[in-house]
């Protein structure tokens, strides 16, 4: 006999505590093996395709694609263990859900262990969940009364729990192992999904006030859509009726979530909530300052052009910028580090993880390259189009995206001379790089048009002063000015 077990959304390292199912891989009734990728979910720092730890038929999914998932939610039930696949309404009676029982109970070890699978013992139990059969009454929740025979559950599954004190609603209670819920102090609101419940409170809309055209009025996403398109419809006039007089007068403003205004929600999740998170916290806690300074980049630019013309792999403008980099750090390595306010101490910190901005179609990423002090300019060209190309493709990992101590912004790409870049949250420094255009330059004494470049460092004024902040920019810029200064460090 199958038994069913529950696998949970894993931890998925580097403190992440949720996940956004974008895509799921498998549907209700797919037969799974061992380590197959079962859905890809979008973390705050990377995509990640999750392997179920167990082989046999999916039974139930937890979630719909865009949902949010806390770490050790459900993800999907499993029948280990059945001969054939079965869609979620033509399961009979299944065995009682595991919450996170070891791979052992397959039969078989996962070999892509996941954080809390494949090797401990089984946890607590969570809850029961039995397809419903046709004609037969799903059981009721132990504290909860007994309801009639609910509708044949879908293969789409999607528990809502409710407080314990509360009522069933009958014809409700058991429907996918949810209920109606109930507003303080109001009554019941037959509705399951907690999407079309955040659909109806973004956009201002009463849900005791709409009559669902689902099973038992049951209320779904397309009836909040069709009211929500009655409401930005113009009011028709009776017929006869006399246009009322009015009179202009002053209207108090007020925030677009008091006065029921609608607009685009863009949520602020996955990529874009991680960055907004970040870029924040190093308003709010690092006292930065930004120094510039303009810089005759035409000699960097023709020992590039020599380098290229030389042979062998390309040199890219933006590893020679890190090569001045990792040299001035080792000049200056009060900026190579992070400040610890609980013990009130600055961490210089011994190697550099060099990060630098990439704009990809999922928003802005910081990949890093470590040991960047260690690496060649033909070394640092590979891996930056490697962490670039990975990038594009959406398939850096936690670990491409974590533990940078300096970072590198070259937003010259855009088309722009110079910014004030906010500092990545907990380094101490950012180096911006502005486009690098012909302009009229003072050269030997003598007006010329050179290849001009602005430079402008952000810095913790915690680690370091302005004359340590300028040391650094100064060098820099004259490395770029004349790249041979690099040849004393080399």
């Amino acid at each position: 006999m199958a038994q069913v077990l529950e696998f949970k959304l894993p931890d998925l390292g580097e403190g992440l505590t949720e996940a956004e199912i974008v895509r799921w891989l498998v549907n209700v009734g797919d037969v799974v093996a061992i380590d197959q990728p079962v859905v890809e979910v979008e973390t705050a720092k990377a995509m990640v395709e999750v392997p179920c730890p167990y082989d046999g038929v999916v039974t139930a999914r937890y979630g719909e694609e865009g949902t949010e998932l806390p770490v050790g939610a459900p993800l999907l039930t499993v029948a280990v263990g059945a001969s054939s696949a079965v869609d979620g309404s033509e399961a009979g009676p299944a065995a009682e859900p595991a919450s996170a029982p070891s791979a052992q109970a397959s039969g078989e070890a996962s070999g892509n262990v996941l954080v809390g699978y494949g090797t401990g013992a089984p946890a607590a139990r969570r809850r029961r969940i039995r397809p419903a059969v046709p004609g037969a009454a799903p059981a009721a929740p132990a504290e909860r009364a007994p309801a009639p025979a609910a509708p044949a559950a879908p293969a789409y599954v999607e528990p809502t729990p409710a407080p314990a004190a509360q009522p069933a609603v009958a014809g409700h209670a058991g429907l996918n192992g949810g209920v109606a819920v109930r507003d303080a102090g109001v009554g019941p609101v037959p509705v399951i999904s907690p999407l079309v419940r955040r659909l109806a409170r973004d956009n201002g809309l009463d849900l005791r006030q709409l009559t669902g055209s689902g099973p038992d009025g049951l209320i779904l996403r397309a009836d909040v859509e069709r009211a929500m398109a009655a409401a930005e419809a113009p009011p028709v006039p009776a017929a006869g009726a006399a246009a009322p007089t009015t009179t202009t007068a002053p209207v108090a403003t007020a925030p677009a979530a008091q006065t029921g205004m609608r607009g685009e929600r863009i949520p602020l999740r996955g990529v874009r909530g991680a960055v907004a998170d970040k870029l924040s916290r190093s308003r709010r806690e690092i006292p930065e300052a930004t120094c510039w300074v303009d810089a005759d980049a035409t000699e960097l630019m023709a020992a590039r052009a020599a380098m290229n013309a030389a042979g062998g792999p390309k040199i890219s403008l933006i590893a020679l910028l890190a090569r001045i980099c990792t040299a001035a750090l080792a000049r200056h390595p009060e900026l190579n580090s992070t400040v610890d306010m609980e013990a009130r101490e600055i961490v210089r910190l011994p190697e550099v993880h060099l990060g630098f901005a990439a704009q990809t179609e999922r928003g802005l990423v910081v990949p890093v390259v470590r040991g960047a002090q260690s690496r060649s300019a033909e070394s640092l060209s590979a891996e930056f189009a490697r962490l670039t190309e990975v990038a594009r493709q959406g398939a850096l990992t936690p670990a491409d995206l974590t533990g940078g101590t300096f970072t590198l912004n070259n937003y010259g790409v855009f088309g722009v001379d110079g910014s004030t870049p906010i500092i990545n949250h907990p380094e101490a420094a950012m180096l911006g790089v502005g486009r690098i255009v012909p302009k009229p330059w003072v050269h030997k004494g003598e007006l010329a048009v050179r290849q001009v470049v602005q430079l402008s460092l952000t810095f913790d004024h915690r680690v370091c002063d302005g004359g340590t902040a300028g040391g650094f920019l100064r060098y820099v810029a004259d490395c770029v000015e004349h790249p041979s200064v690099l040849l004393r460090t080399l």
